[in-house]
């Protein structure tokens, strides 16, 4: 089955190495052939496969029809509330998520995803140049008492993963492949035969969340078929008619909060009084459990949810009649219920705006107004728009090329990010650019969906986007162990601290971003915090998380745990958060900040004289 059926993580048991005998790669794809059912293969053309799925809560149907002789293919499923899709034509990898809308997929890791699933398809690993992968030493692995003989597959177009065939059976016992932030594990288990070949009837997936997280594709019925005509396999088309501005307006236009470079707005859920949504291009539509219970919206389901930071969260999936912004409405929507974690920003979040809302508009943000527009797709003139940048899909995420420092990389467009530029490590690492810099600070430098997210700060290089050019932006070189970050397959992240420099405008049926400079002076714009502290919101008041070695506060002898309860004489409780963060970025050096802190039982004053870290 294909990625997008499937929301897994990486096995927690270790394979122990079991004694070394003599294998080769020919040898143990041709034991995997015959054992598979060796020339009964020759005269299948395609076959049709229908499963039930359990897991996750969640409850339905998959279906995988595969040219068993070229490897393409489409998958589908009907999973609780969600309804979704994807396939390979042989060229194009193509997606259509749960609301209806359908991209090409070639962002990322998207395409080649799809280039070793159909490889894996029409056993391209049994012809005598292996279909042109290449293949790793193999190795035989003990776990659970069996041996497996293992191989590391590259298929040409394809990124690398690892095949387990059962040394006894020579069946394909396993596949390990990274997947965006996770290494999936599929387990082929029950093999039977269907007409003269072995086909495994049960997928056994594992999510790393434990028993909660399991997943299992059972197979119901398996039909091979004469060849399938091209357009079986095509990228189909939307047809969708969920939206509308009222009134038949060309546009809509709204005002926005901007919050530490997080847009929140107003939005209608079921005709419901206003929420406050934050608007993410890097996420999809959702709702806190809060607002879901609020509401009378239940969920059903726990599906794994990673982002930056090293966790990953669960969550559940439901349906919602309708999503009001402005005039702007969209109908009948999959929407995720997760739990935010808001103490990062001490604001109350009731969702998110992704993907599915700016998909069906052309999308204007206005950093320097602080409006949304939303602008009906077959009205739109992009003449005044600005420079337009072109983009990919990686799923729902917005792929530009750029280059950073006249290095070639692949930047998406995050507006849910309060940061201005993080470099991953991956893209970091390979092309040395922390051994570069002399002038930054180690520092913790957010808090998503995963967590806590680390970074080498500095004031960075020239960046480039298309023809849009932006000097010297503060840059965060990531340090994350695990999250987005530190995979290589995601691009560089652009967040709403370089694009307020800017109007940006989303035409995602077009595939472009355009950027026009805003006039005049921008605020908070390339500052970083002066007092070396990363605080959260707590019961007590201000938490203090981190503490920056060599900073402000680490001389006046902060420590994690600490808790703020009063800045300059005013209790917290009648402060905001994200106010006292802005306040220690943009507080002038020298200035004196008195805090109570609260140590234990014990409150003490502690005085922080604000400097530049680097």
């Amino acid at each position: 089955m294909s990625r997008s059926l499937l929301v897994l993580a990486i096995l927690g048991a270790f394979a122990m190495p079991a004694p070394v005998h003599a294998i080769d790669a020919a040898g143990i794809f041709a034991a995997n052939r015959s054992a598979s059912g060796g020339a009964a293969w020759n005269d299948k053309a395609s076959l049709q496969s229908e499963y039930r799925y359990a897991g996750q809560g969640l409850t339905g149907t998959a279906s995988s029809l595969q040219d068993l002789r070229h490897g393409t293919f489409v998958d589908s499923s009907e999973i609780g509330p969600t309804r979704s899709a994807n396939g390979y034509d042989g060229s194009i990898a193509w997606m259509r998520e749960a609301s209806g809308t359908v991209t090409t997929q070639d962002g990322a890791d998207t395409r080649q995803l799809a280039v070793n699933e159909a490889y894996r398809d029409a056993n391209l690993w049994w012809l005598a140049d292996h279909g042109g992968a290449r293949i790793g030493e193999p190795a035989r692995k003990r776990e659970q008492h069996r041996d497996y003989d293992v191989l590391s597959v590259t298929p040409a177009g394809g990124k690398s993963f690892e095949a387990w065939f059962d040394a006894g059976s020579h069946l394909l016992a396993r596949i390990v492949e990274q997947q965006d932030t996770l290494t999936i594990v599929t387990h082929y288990q029950d093999y039977a035969a269907v007409d003269g070949v072995q086909l495994a009837h049960t997928l056994a997936v594992d999510d790393g969340s434990g028993p909660a997280g399991r997943q299992t594709y059972t197979l119901t019925s398996a039909r091979f078929l004469p060849p399938r005509d091209a357009s079986a396999f095509a990228k189909p088309v939307a047809d969708l008619h969920d939206y509308a501005i009222a009134d038949g307006a060309s546009e809509t236009t709204l005002p926005f909060r901007l919050i530490n470079n997080h847009i929140y707005a107003d939005v209608s859920i079921n005709g419901s009084k206003p929420l406050n949504f934050i608007f993410d291009t890097g996420g999809r539509n959702a709702l806190t459990p809060a607002a879901a219970k609020s509401l009378g919206i239940k969920a059903q389901g726990s599906q794994t949810t990673s982002g930056a930071g090293d966790s990953t969260i669960p969550g559940g999936l439901t349906r919602v009649d309708s999503m009001r912004i402005g005039a702007a409405t969209i109908k009948d929507q999959p929407v995720a219920v997760l739990d935010f974690y808001t103490a990062p920003e001490g604001i109350d979040e009731q969702g998110m705006i992704g993907y599915e809302f700016f998909a069906r508009f052309v999308t204007r943000i206005d950093y320097g107004k602080h409006t949304l527009s939303f602008i009906d797709k077959r009205r739109f003139d992009p003449k005044d728009a600005g420079t337009p940048v072109p983009f990919r899909f990686f799923g729902e995420i917005l792929e530009m090329q750029g280059s950073y420092d006249g290095i070639p990389g692949r930047f998406c467009l995050d507006t849910g990010a309060r940061t201005t530029l993080i470099l991953t490590r991956p893209f970091v690492e390979q092309h040395q650019l922390r051994e570069r810099e002399t002038q930054g600070v180690e520092a913790l430098i957010g808090w998503g969906v995963g967590g806590p997210t680390r970074a080498f700060v500095l004031r960075g290089k020239e960046l480039r986007l298309g023809d849009v050019k932006i000097a010297s932006p503060l840059t965060e070189f990531s340090t994350d162990k695990g999250g987005a970050e530190n995979v290589e397959a995601f691009p560089n992240n652009i967040g709403g601290g370089l694009l307020k420099r800017f109007v940006v405008t989303l035409d995602y049926d077009h595939q472009r971003v355009y950027l026009k400079p805003i006039e005049g002076p921008i605020a908070d714009l390339d500052s970083f915090d002066r007092s070396g502290l990363w605080i959260n919101q707590s019961p007590k008041g201000f938490q203090v998380i981190d503490v920056t070695r060599g900073s402000p506060a680490d001389a006046a002898g902060l420590h994690a745990g600490d808790v703020i309860t009063a800045v300059d004489g005013k209790p917290v409780q009648s402060l905001k958060l994200y106010a006292l963060r802005e306040r220690l970025r943009n507080d002038a050096p020298g200035t004196q900040v008195t805090l109570a802190v609260l140590h234990g039982t014990t409150t003490r004053t502690v005085e922080l004289s604000l400097r530049d870290l680097f």
